[in-house]
């Protein structure tokens, strides 16, 4: 990867909940700007959503992709939002390119729009959606070693100023977002953000032990409590897959009233 490449894992929120002024979702908003100011401007962002699964992986390759309001139930100005950003043909060529030299069978997809794990928290963070963007999916099995193996292939990636970002969520159990707040609850999430925190920023830890402890995620405390399903995970996968080694900084906050993290490497080479 060039050595201007900036890989950011973050969490994006409820819907478009971010974008309509939720007071729940302060923090998340102040930290995602944050971040944009601390970052340089990419030339490229490739985003990786946890809101889009496919059989293999696949990624957006048209030259200006429409949005996808893929949420339910929100006010009517959530359904006008606008972020009229590019696609960018050529570094979705590359992520092919990178996906199929590391034998990752992948799609290129003409058609298919940007959902709102790219256009929610890029417009908090980039509002004048001047940035080309290119998005890559999941794939539907959700095996956490395969998640990995995509992202070491994107270290291959040959692009200038390029902003990989995972688009999560590192808490994901919708039924407890809906239940009173209780001490148990709030000691099983925190208890798994702090193995989280530990796993992606101790240095201690050599890589090979890092990766195996992301490939059994769902042995660490409290897991399946946080992902019973793991799709909001798996960005974070990617992400370290990419990068390889410990996190520069990671930042912990409250969104929703839950406890999540964002995991940032700066300077990969």
């Amino acid at each position: 990867m060039n050595s201007s490449t900036t890989i950011l894992s973050i969490p994006h929120g409820g819907g478009p909940l971010p974008l309509l002024g939720d007071a729940s979702h302060a923090e998340l908003v102040q930290q995602l700007r944050r971040y944009a100011e601390s970052l340089e401007k990419p030339s490229a962002i490739l985003v990786i959503s946890a809101h889009w699964e496919e059989k293999v992986p696949t990624i957006t390759s048209a030259a200006s992709p429409q949005l996808i309001y893929d949420y339910y139930g929100f006010p009517e100005q959530a359904y006008q939002v606008q972020y009229p950003c590019v696609g960018e043909p050529q570094l979705a060529q590359k992520v092919y390119q990178a996906l199929s030299s590391a034998g990752i069978s992948a799609n290129l997809d003409e058609h298919r729009g940007f959902d709102h794990g790219l256009f929610v928290p890029l417009k908090i963070m980039y509002p004048d959606a001047t940035i080309p963007c290119v998005q890559l999916s999941l794939v539907n099995t959700l095996d956490a070693e395969l998640h990995l193996k995509i992202g070491q292939a994107l270290a291959a990636l040959e692009y200038e100023n390029l902003l990989v970002l995972g688009s999560g969520f590192t808490f994901h159990n919708m039924r407890a977002f809906y239940q009173p707040e209780t001490g148990d609850a709030l000691a099983k999430n925190s208890v798994f953000q702090e193995w989280l925190v530990k796993t992606l920023s101790s240095t201690e830890l050599t890589e090979p032990a890092r990766e195996q402890a992301l490939l059994h995620w769902h042995k660490a405390p409290h897991a399946r409590y946080c992902h019973p399903r793991e799709e909001h995970l798996l960005p974070l996968h990617i992400c370290y897959g990419a990068a390889g080694r410990a996190c520069d900084e990671y930042e912990l906050t409250k969104v929703a009233g839950v406890t999540t993290g964002f995991f940032c490497w700066r300077e990969i080479r």
